[in-house]
């Protein structure tokens, strides 16, 4: 009976963090509209005027992207929200609350699900800016979206969970941030098909492959069409598994780092 409370009150502590930082919602909702209305345009221009879909017609490039900025509210949010975290370790409200009696795994999801829910709301207001301009995708991905947008938040989360862990000190996280969010942006399926990056490098395209981020944006890509991506899926579930374990590991203090900085 206790979990059910601790999960509302961190839920409700991390939505009145984001009501009293507006600024974040708006450079969460420009940095991808910046993208989806003015960089778009060269890449249209350098890729063709339209594009295969994961359903059997053509569109234009500017809704090919729209799932791929989708992902970078998630990464972006996924990353600010670590970074909060190193905040909270510094000013000791993260000891706090890793001292109470609940299990740690259990009090780091309540903080995954939290940031998570901030990031699916930032997703749809972006979906709701883009449908104003006129970029609309079906109607019944809005609906199908949302569980994959559960698991890529919580994906994403788990990676910048994992960082905070291992990083001591609030300026280092910054470089940490634009080291991990730029590689795997570019290094992705977000502005430009696998295929396309096959064409100019087979190294590149592994590469791609291989980044957790591009079958996040491919599980959100498929569900705004109303379909199923398993392997997507599967690397998504993965890789969950791998950065929660990181940060469970991080944050233990009889193995992890923080022992050793005590």
């Amino acid at each position: 009976m206790r979990w059910l409370p601790a999960l509302f009150a961190i839920m409700r502590r991390e939505a009145l963090r984001f009501v009293h930082q507006r600024e974040r919602f708006i450079s969460a909702l420009v940095r991808p509209l910046v993208w989806l209305l003015v960089f778009a345009a060269g890449f249209r221009a350098a890729l063709g005027l339209s594009i295969t879909p994961p359903y059997q017609t053509y569109i234009t490039y500017e809704i090919y992207i729209v799932p791929g900025l989708c992902g970078m509210v998630m990464l972006f949010n996924g990353m600010q929200s670590s970074l909060s975290l190193v905040y909270d370790r510094e000013m000791g409200s993260m000891r706090l609350l890793l001292t109470s009696p609940l299990p740690r795994w259990w009090l780091l999801t309540c903080k995954l699900t939290g940031s998570t829910v901030i990031s699916i709301l930032q997703v749809y207001a972006f979906l709701a800016t883009a449908a104003a301009f006129g970029i609309t995708m079906p109607t019944v991905g809005y609906v199908a979206v949302l569980p994959a947008l559960m698991l890529a938040g919580l994906m994403l989360g788990a990676l910048g969970l994992a960082l905070s862990s291992f990083i001591k000190q609030l300026e280092n996280f910054a470089g940490v941030m634009n080291f991990v969010i730029f590689p795997m942006f570019f290094l992705s399926s977000a502005l430009y098909p696998l295929w396309k990056m096959a064409e100019s490098s087979r190294l590149l395209h592994n590469i791609c492959a291989f980044n957790p981020f591009t079958h996040a944006v491919e599980l959100i890509r498929f569900a705004l069409y109303g379909q199923f991506n398993f392997a997507a899926l599967a690397w998504v579930l993965i890789a969950t598994a791998v950065f929660g374990a990181l940060a469970l590991w991080g944050y233990d203090p009889a193995r992890g780092l923080i022992r050793k900085r005590a």
